[in-house]
């Protein structure tokens, strides 16, 4: 990735310039198609000015999403009564039986699937085992390897190694952008982050999905930092396999059941490394061997988690009426408007950015590098704006377009300025030593 301009603009000084950002805020608030209807869908806290100290700030979407009104009701109503009153009846009768591929359904436009090719549950860990095996026993004979993108979230990677470790298949860490140009007729599948977890970078999901294609290997994606973010569209470009988790974007709660995605020309060959009892063509039949299900019912494996995929089923709610169209346009919007108040607001030098300013590369996150990252995050959260940290020296701030208003991104970038502008600049060879 190319570097992106250091902050050379001075930090905003005096209140004329404050007001005339806070009130671009008011004006794309106000003008917003996701705004306040959407946003009262949320549990948040009431915005504040910044006289009171604490701003009221929600920028960590990308880690866990908000709580949507209708869960807690809808979670109640599961516990107390088909739960407490039906008790084993409400497997068929509340269809807690039927819930993986039906909560699927929910999700697949949000990833541009058609139904039938979404089942929800188990971690993402999880499903990115299942994926991953499954496509290297979908590959053509004589590969001898795998692409794992270079710069994935920690877990992809342990997990893509395990599973070459049992098929016998060597791992190849490769940049994204290299991806095109380092697959070969003996690379049977590439695991790729859709958005880059620590920069938030967008990978070129058309490009590389074509290029595997065209050597033969298969194309996996986790979608974790996308769906819900920005239109994935994986039918459109023919990815074979994909994953997600539900509690960053999709608001689904802390734990919430992740999801696998897998090509409907693909369906009748995927043969899961875990072959569970709910994936069984008679899954009450008790037979000793075992027999996978039709279509994307054999992506199951053991009993559903029924609390929490119901609690994500009313969560998914909060999209009806969205446009996912709607939701890029604002989330490019917030995020631009952010750097621009953090130029503003921000002391020259104590921050970069480390996301594309190019909209094509860029996913719904802004990450600065800053020195003492670790300190200022601490002190940013105690003031109210809560983003998260990852070292050494990162600050990552997530933009959910649903409930993230352009009043927060003022707010935030003001209450940054004052932090960086209260803390002593710390010398780069030691900033976040230990942290």
């Amino acid at each position: 990735m190319s570097e992106t301009p250091e902050n050379e603009t001075p930090a905003a000084t005096g209140v004329p310039e404050a007001r005339d950002h806070a009130a671009q805020a008011g004006q794309l608030d106000a003008a917003d198609p996701l705004g306040a209807t959407i946003r009262d869908r949320f549990v948040l806290d009431a915005p504040s000015d910044r006289a009171s100290g604490d701003a009221g700030v929600y920028l960590d979407g990308n880690s866990l999403g908000a709580l949507p009104r209708a869960v807690p009701g809808r979670i109640a109503d599961v516990i107390s009564r088909e739960w407490g009153e039906m008790r084993i009846r409400s497997w068929d009768e509340s269809g807690w039986w039927t819930a993986p591929e039906r909560i699927g359904d929910k999700i697949a436009p949000l990833i541009g699937a058609s139904p039938g090719r979404v089942v929800v549950g188990d971690s993402t860990s999880v499903n990115v085992f299942k994926a991953v095996v499954g496509g290297i026993r979908m590959a053509g004979k004589g590969c001898t390897e795998i692409l794992v993108d270079a710069t994935t979230f920690p877990t992809d990677g342990y997990i893509a190694r395990s599973a070459a470790r049992m098929t016998g298949l060597a791992v190849r860490p490769v940049e994204p952008t290299r991806i095109a140009d380092e697959v070969t007729e003996r690379t049977a599948l590439a695991l790729v982050n859709h958005v880059d977890y620590r920069t938030g970078e967008l990978n070129d999901l058309p490009g590389i999905t074509t290029a595997l294609h065209s050597a033969g290997a298969l194309a996996v994606w986790d979608l974790c930092h996308s769906a819900g973010a920005l239109p994935v569209e994986v039918e459109r470009y023919g990815v074979d396999l994909a994953v997600g988790c539900t509690y960053k974007y999709l608001n689904g709660g802390p734990g919430s059941p992740a999801y696998l995605y897998v090509r409907e020309s693909l369906q009748d060959r995927f043969d899961s490394p875990l072959p569970g009892w709910n994936s069984h063509a008679e899954p009450f039949g008790m037979a000793p061997d075992y027999a996978p299900a039709d279509g994307i019912v054999r992506g199951r494996v053991g009993t559903p988690d029924i609390l929490s995929l119901l609690a994500l089923e009313t969560a998914l709610d909060v999209w009806d009426g969205v446009s996912l169209e709607d939701v890029r346009t604002k989330s490019l919007a917030l995020t631009d408007f952010f750097l621009d108040c953090v130029a503003a607001y921000v002391p020259p030098g104590r921050v970069r950015s480390i996301t594309p300013y190019d909209h094509g590369r860029r996913g719904s996150q802004v990450s600065l590098e800053c020195s003492g990252a670790a300190e200022v995050m601490t002190e940013l959260i105690r003031r109210g704006v809560v983003g998260d940290f990852r070292k050494p020296d990162v600050l990552r701030f997530g933009f959910t377009p649903l409930y993230t208003s352009f009043a927060d991104a003022e707010r935030a970038a003001w209450v940054l300025g004052e932090v960086l502008r209260a803390l002593p600049e710390q010398d780069p060879r030691t900033a976040g030593a230990g942290g």
